[in-house]
This record gives C-alpha cells, structure tokens and sequence, in this order.
C-alpha cells in the first residue's frame, strides 16, 4: 500500500461581501433549487465530474456510481442540509430540448452557523462555460438568504482552475491542510 499526501486548501467566503448583482448565467444553462427527486440526478452529475479527476484519489467514492448516490444520500440526510444552497445545473441545446444534467453543488450547515460547500462537479465538456461560477452564486446566494454570513470549502492545490474560480468569487485560502491517501493505479 502507498500513500501520498494531498495538499489542500480551506477557502472561507464572507457573505456580507457578495456582490448586489451577478452577472446572468451563460446562455442555454438553466439552474434548477434542490428537489428530492433529483437526487439520482445529483449523484450521476457528481460521478461523471469526478470520476477521472485528481480528487477521485482522494475520495475513492467518485469514482462508483453507487457510491456517489451513496454520498449524496448522506448528504442530504444530515441535520444541516440547506436545501437553498443546493442546484443542479443544465444544458439545453435548442429551445423545448432536453435538458442534459452538467454540474451540481451542496451545501451543509454546521453547528456554528456557518456553510460548507460538499462538492462543485461540472462534467468535463461544460467546464469553462460559467457554469462552475454560476453555480457558486447560486450556492452564495441561496447561503446568504438563509442567513449564513459564511461559507467554506476544500479544494485540492494543484486544481488551479477550480482555485482561480473560488477566488474570483470571493473565497480566499484561510489554512494548508495534507490529506492521506493511498494511491491506486488505474
């Protein structure tokens, strides 16, 4: 067994600095509030985002369906569940299309008040488009309507593209933290 060690940082955003306007999502995406039945939904957008990603090493999860369902159950059940920062995102390529499930967010409340951000996944082909940043403002805002002033989340060092997002909506690194995992070979 080897194991390696993830750099990771912890991002905070204060939610009495959010902007007084977003800009408008990009064109054809449509972000859908948090409902039960589109757990299942959640969970494959989930597992299509991460499965071949640098974090799957890290959280084996990602990379089995059922478990992402799994995850995604668990979240859902816990105590501090936010419903208002929870979206899925969706592209529709023509007017009265099909939407095609491309990105997904969750939020979890702790016992001091404060949000923690689950996962961000946008499938592969939808990364660059905004949707990762729609999502964010959505969460965000969603946060600050449930009278959260602060959200936090982890995410791996070396994902410059997920950390210059985090950054350009407003979170900043507030700790360095190693994470063990042990390493598979695929």
């Amino acid at each position: 067994m080897t194991i390696t060690y993830f750099k990771r940082y912890r991002m905070e955003a204060d939610l009495r600095k959010l902007p007084a306007h977003w800009p408008p999502p990009p064109p054809g995406y449509h972000f859908l509030p948090w409902q039960e039945d589109l757990l299942e939904v959640h969970a494959e957008v989930k597992y299509l985002s991460f499965r071949h990603e640098m974090d799957a090493q890290l959280f084996p999860c990602f990379t089995d369906p059922a478990a992402c369902r799994r995850l995604m159950n668990d979240i859902v059940s816990r105590a501090g569940f936010l419903p208002g920062g929870t979206w899925l995102a969706a592209y529709q390529r023509e007017v009265g299309g099909l939407l095609e499930p491309c990105g997904t967010i969750q939020v979890i409340v702790d016992s001091f008040g404060e949000g923690w951000i689950q996962n961000v996944g946008v499938v592969p082909e939808h990364r660059r488009r905004g949707v990762g940043s729609t999502l964010l403002r959505y969460c965000l805002t969603g946060c600050a309507q449930a009278g959260l002033t602060k959200v936090h989340l982890e995410v791996t060092a070396e994902n410059l593209p997920a950390l210059r997002l985090y950054e350009k909506v407003g979170f900043f690194v507030v700790r360095t933290l190693f994470k063990p995992a042990e390493l598979t070979f695929r």
